[in-house]
């Protein structure tokens, strides 16, 4: 990827400082840096995957501006990925309205927000699924089982702060270090875990539609006042 975007990159920036054009070659060059430093920060707070912020980053370094003209025209930045983020966050909003659909339909019953962020998972099942664990589940003296969702304001803090959360790949990978939450889960029966889709699907989906398309914020903000 590198071996054949930097060069055209490189070949970008050399057009413009051949043409003069100092000051778009500053902007590109601005931005890129700017960028590039806030998806290395999401990764450090936690708010991105360590892949997905290097996805981005190496866009930012490679794709700075957009290779064609998409249908809805360029967006007034200019700069490719920050439409490819724009696009894939307004995409990925699409999940949480199909999964709360599904669980109406299905039935599965759940405080606000939760039936948009997740679905319950029989326990035998949960290590063969993809996602974390929503719910705390504790047992009191009496062997009662004391369960309770985590705020989304609270699973934002635990991402930051870094603290451990339940992975269902770490039910299934590492077994013996959760066998008293299993035995819990077992005796909930069903476990409310987050959907499991990883960011770069729809990274990609986002890179996809701001290269032939374009800008879908710019795109509905123009169709917003009529222009």
């Amino acid at each position: 990827m590198l071996a054949v975007t930097i060069p055209m990159a490189a070949w970008f920036y050399l057009m413009m400082i051949g043409g003069g054009q100092w000051t778009v070659l500053a902007y590109f060059l601005a931005m890129t840096g700017v960028f590039s430093l806030v998806f290395y920060m999401f990764a450090w707070l936690n708010l991105f995957g360590g892949a997905d912020a290097w996805a981005l980053i190496f866009l930012s370094v490679s794709v700075p501006a957009f290779p064609i003209e998409p249908l809805s025209g360029y967006p007034p930045t200019g700069f490719f990925p920050f439409s490819v983020l724009v696009n894939a966050l307004l995409l990925n909003l699409l999940t949480p309205l199909i999964l709360g659909l599904q669980n109406l339909v299905h039935r599965r019953r759940a405080p606000f927000p939760y039936m948009f962020l997740g679905f319950p998972v029989r326990a035998d099942d949960l290590p063969g699924a993809f996602g974390f664990i929503m719910e705390e589940i504790e047992e009191d003296e009496d062997g009662a089982l004391m369960r309770r969702f985590v705020r989304p304001a609270e699973a934002i803090q635990r991402m930051v702060s870094g603290k451990k959360r339940i992975y269902t790949r770490d039910l299934r990978l590492h077994p013996g270090d959760y066998t008293r939450e299993m035995a819990l889960f077992q005796k909930a029966g069903t476990v409310w875990i987050s959907y499991g889709i990883p960011f770069i699907v729809p990274l990609t989906a986002g890179l996809l539609t701001a290269l032939f398309f374009g800008d879908i914020l710019y795109f509905l903000m123009k169709w917003i006042i009529g222009g």
